[in-house]
């Protein structure tokens, strides 16, 4: 007997929030198919750090980030 979609997402659905993001980290990723794209991501992960540890960009809290945007999109 197969499980349907309908039982994944019940069982899914009663993970602990970290197991949910795990799962949801390792379903996304299973849709990355082109290579190139990690690379991508790769290669522009370590120019932002390198941006930040030189001091030519700063980092902002989570929290002001967001009010931030909130009031510019408002």
């Amino acid at each position: 007997m197969s499980t349907t979609i309908e039982e994944l997402e019940s069982e899914a659905l009663n993970l602990s929030v970290a197991q949910r993001a795990r799962l949801v980290e390792k379903l996304i990723v299973s849709l990355d198919t082109d290579p190139s794209v990690a690379e991508a991501w790769a290669v522009e992960v370590e120019k932002r750090r390198a941006e930040v540890e030189s001091g030519a960009v700063s980092m902002l809290p989570g929290a002001e980030t967001l009010a931030r945007l909130r009031a510019e999109f408002r």
